[in-house]
């Protein structure tokens, strides 16, 4: 009984752990959003109610035949934060 009392402990805790909010660009001002992913180099943010994306330091933070592309972001103190570079595949009508 202890054993399965134990398991369900360490699966609600997993559980718990995996539905942790991520930081949101939106409680931040634009400098710390901005610290975060250059000290990190990348780093996962949402921006807004069920919005969320990967934002990255540079290129090298990108996989093979991506583009790092400068994303500005909502954050509490500027609507158009630069916060870093998001990779996104590159595709015929990007100017």
């Amino acid at each position: 009984m202890k054993t399965v009392s134990l398991a369900i402990a360490l699966i609600l805790a997993a559980g718990a752990a995996l539905a942790q909010s991520r930081p949101s660009t939106t409680n931040m001002t634009c400098r710390a959003a901005n610290a975060m992913v250059q000290s990190r180099g990348a780093v996962v943010l949402s921006t807004g109610r069920d919005l969320y994306d990967r934002y990255v330091r540079g290129q090298e933070y990108c996989g093979p035949g991506e583009a790092a592309r400068a994303t500005f972001v909502p954050s509490a103190d500027n609507p158009r934060c630069f916060i870093g570079f998001r990779c996104v595949a590159p595709s015929y009508d990007m100017r």
